[in-house]
């Protein structure tokens, strides 16, 4: 067993390399989507507070 092949056999397998650009990927899109859904959670709570308190009569521009 030729151990300098062996080697080089090994470095050169990019068979378990898909697996991982996979999961980085998964892990950027899930990332993205949770700062995603807090902005938007956070802008509509201030929007419907904004509402609530004109429809209270406040007299504020929600736009």
């Amino acid at each position: 067993m030729n151990i300098k092949a062996l080697l080089k056999e090994f470095v050169e397998d990019e068979s378990g390399l898909t697996a991982v650009e996979y999961a980085i990927a998964g892990g950027l899109v899930v990332g993205g989507m949770i700062g995603a859904f807090n902005l938007l959670g956070n802008n509509a709570t201030l929007k419907i507070n904004c509402l609530a308190s004109a429809v209270n009569g406040a007299s504020t521009d929600c736009s």
